[in-house]
């Protein structure tokens, strides 16, 4: 006898951290803002001292508080981009 399968979660279409890496995010910023500045915003060890993707994913899977900013920086970043896309296209 076969276990049931579980159902699917359900679609987020609204929630753009859906389907996004943890990796993806950090890694976003820093492109977008560049290790300085990402530090300036969120004023954590893991961005000013010797920044890397990888020690920030060490220390923000350990650290809720600490990846909630990040996320609401991200969130932050692509409203800024899709206004200034919109005034782009105005």
């Amino acid at each position: 006898m076969t276990a049931p399968t579980p159902p699917a979660p359900p679609a987020q279409p609204r929630n753009p951290l859906h389907g996004l890496t943890l990796e993806a995010i950090v890694t976003a910023l820093a492109e977008h803002y560049g290790w300085d500045e990402l530090g300036r915003r969120i004023p954590l060890r893991c961005f000013t001292s010797d920044p890397s993707v990888s020690s920030s994913l060490k220390f923000l899977r350990k650290t809720p508080w600490a990846r909630e900013k990040v996320e609401g920086l991200y969130l932050f970043m692509l409203r800024e981009q899709r206004r200034g896309q919109a005034r782009r296209d105005a």
